[in-house]
């Protein structure tokens, strides 16, 4: 009787066996598309498998990105507000830049403060915005710090509009720390939408990646060697990644500087102090469930140092990270999460 039964079982396996055979088969013949261009000021670049060319439909939706969060658009809603205006538009683009917004907040609580969107007076200040290098004075320093704090800034619903509320008018917002990973998981998201498994997203060096390369393998991402490299002409990578449904951004003092008298000014400016930092951590690599989390972790744990970053890390299993740091030589090592251990490819 037993053998009867499964006698009778054997036709259904052979024919699930053939099924996916066939789907395999045919998942295989689906080409990959690449496409490239500029957005943010940066370049993009899309690998996925897919019989359409999606190249419009990608740019539109970063145009979404760029019309909610650039800095440099005199129309995007990012820039309204810093001009003094309150209402945010009930449009998809007005929601984008709200749920940005909330994210943004929710990181600075977490980090105490170190991920900031309105420290943008500060980095100007310091020469890594629309000035070139120049070092403020202490004075002037302080007077800016009065309008940094991402306390200072609200989202409140009056008469069903929403509202951003400043405590001061000259308070300005920047998302450039977390826009690239925005728009990386905007341009995934709608890819999952259309059924598509397989594909790795890049917007200024923010990634996204689900399912498997062209190669049929995970997806391998560089991180690449902070040396001190301006022009970002160096690729030479310190390790490389597998990296497969998962996020991951990089955050460095070692392209965006400047000498001055002999000493060395980084980009990455501590709200709380209100100068470029001083500490031993030179890059830091974040993966995360979505590409705007692990953007503005990686620029948090950049203004805390490697040993406060841990502390949060502890907090946050769901985040893995790899830092690159100097010693007490002025060597540089390395020190990641144990869960990133099986990740590394040397």
């Amino acid at each position: 009787m037993k053998g009867k039964k499964l006698w009778w079982q054997l036709p259904l396996l052979l024919f699930l066996i053939g099924g996916t055979m066939f789907i395999i088969r045919q998942q295989r013949s689906i080409p990959y598309q690449k496409n490239s261009g500029f957005i943010f000021g940066t370049v993009y670049s899309a690998t996925y498998q897919s019989e359409e060319d999606l190249q419009t439909e990608i740019e539109a939706e970063l145009q979404k990105v760029d019309n909610a969060l650039s800095m440099f658009n005199t129309n995007s809603i990012i820039a309204r507000i810093n001009r003094g205006e309150q209402v945010v538009d009930p449009t998809p683009v007005g929601k984008m830049f709200l749920q940005v917004f909330h994210m943004a907040e929710n990181i600075s609580q977490e980090t105490e403060g170190a991920f900031d969107i309105t420290v943008g007076p500060l980095v100007n200040a310091w020469g890594f915005g629309s000035k070139e290098g120049s070092t403020p004075t202490q004075n002037e320093v302080d007077s800016l710090r009065k309008l940094i704090g991402y306390q200072r800034v609200r989202h409140v619903v009056a008469h069903n509009v929403d509202r951003i509320i400043k405590s001061d008018p000259r308070i300005t917002l920047d998302c450039s720390a977390i826009a690239k990973g925005f728009g990386t998981d905007v341009v995934a998201d709608m890819l999952r939408k259309r059924g598509i498994e397989n594909f790795m997203i890049e917007v200024g060096g923010e990634v996204v990646t689900s399912g498997i390369s062209p190669s049929r393998l995970p997806w391998r991402i560089g991180v690449t060697k902070p040396t001190d490299d301006p022009l970002a002409e160096s690729n030479e990578l310190q390790t490389v990644l597998n990296v497969t449904d998962r996020a991951m951004a990089t955050s460095g003092n070692y392209r965006n500087f400047y000498y001055k008298n002999g000493r060395k000014y980084a980009h990455t400016i501590d709200p709380q102090t209100g100068r470029p930092v001083q500490h031993s951590l030179l890059s830091a690599t974040v993966l995360a469930p979505n590409c705007a989390i692990a953007d503005a972790y990686a620029t948090a744990f950049m203004v805390l140092g490697m040993e406060k970053a841990k502390v949060i890390l502890e907090h946050h299993p769901e985040l893995m990270a790899y830092f690159i740091y100097s010693n007490n030589k002025g060597e540089m090592e390395v020190w990641f999460s144990p869960s990133l251990q099986d990740k590394i490819n040397e």
